[in-house]
């Protein structure tokens, strides 16, 4: 084994294309307008980095924990730590300093907050691996928490306040990514889908398809009164964040038409936003009008 192999698997084991979720940590700095500032974007990008590394070490610590199962599944048994690639003292220990560094790195924004808020999210998903994933519904609800849990230590790593509808929004918004994910394994994987995740197994599509509605509605009239909101606050004659809703609605739609589509890609979030190109039109158009109405 050449010394790049384990660099190359130790990064793979990390997930660095899960870090694209750690995005949310920008939501609460940038609605409230401070991103321009470049001592608020600093503390935000460090809050961004903590949740990064406290999310790979929970990646380790997950596939250490399911590593007997990974090893038989068609799939996961090629992961590094399933496969060997890395050793398994090897992983605890990098999984460890992970964990540990993102904490530290928390601690740099000088707001003990953020500390408290990562951690929490540490602790969280490692009692997801544990426990909560072998529970129906609460599965849901615990990864759509670390979700919200991103958002809040972007929120809490530059001391902005989050309204109680961006609360919601950023609730609902994620159930409806989780429940949307768990909609497609079942939609796409049939009766093997308990082999990716037990809980499958007690959900039925018409369930699923129920708690994405809600959660798809949730989310939009959520997103509808925080904007009425934020233009009442801004004072401003033209109605941008009102405008901010079309393409956002465009783009729930969108997302749910790839999930009734049942094309393979609607179980990994990360790959329908990567694949889809309507999907990123609709972003780009509400990052600009979003930039415009809270930057002008």
């Amino acid at each position: 084994m050449t010394v790049g192999t384990p660099l190359r698997a130790l990064l793979a084991e990390a997930r660095p294309k899960q870090w694209a979720k750690n995005v949310l940590v920008f939501a609460a700095p940038g609605a409230a307008g401070v991103l321009d500032d470049p001592q608020e974007l600093g503390l935000t990008v460090i809050a961004f980095i903590a949740m990064c590394l406290v999310a790979s070490g929970t990646y380790y610590w997950n596939d250490l924990f399911d590593l007997e199962a990974d090893r038989v599944h068609p799939d996961k048994k090629r992961r590094p730590i399933a496969s060997g690639r890395i050793p398994v003292p090897l992983a605890r220990t990098v999984g460890t300093i992970l964990l540990l560094s993102g904490c530290g790195v928390a601690a740099l924004t000088g707001r003990w907050q953020t500390v408290v808020v990562v951690a929490f999210y540490a602790v969280l998903t490692l009692s997801y691996t544990i426990v909560w994933k072998h529970v129906a519904v609460l599965d849901l609800v615990v990864v759509a928490s670390g979700f919200v849990l991103r958002a809040v230590a972007g929120a809490v790593a530059v001391d902005v306040p989050m309204s109680d509808w961006f609360v919601l929004v950023t609730t609902f918004g994620s159930l409806f990514i989780v429940a949307g994910k768990r909609y497609a394994e079942l939609h796409d994987l049939g009766d093997g889908a308990t082999l990716t995740r037990t809980t499958l197994g007690e959900y039925s599509l018409q369930y699923l398809r129920m708690v994405v509605s809600v959660a798809c509605g949730g989310t939009l009239l959520s997103y509808c009164m925080w904007a009425f909101e934020r233009h009442e606050q801004t004072g401003s004659d033209l109605p941008l964040y009102q405008l901010t809703i079309v393409p956002m609605l465009a783009a729930l739609l969108r997302y749910l038409l790839v999930l009734d589509r049942g094309d393979g890609h609607g179980a990994a979030p990360e790959d329908v936003f990567s694949d889809d190109r309507v999907l990123q039109l609709l972003g780009v158009t509400w990052i600009v009008i979003f930039g415009v109405a809270v930057y002008m």
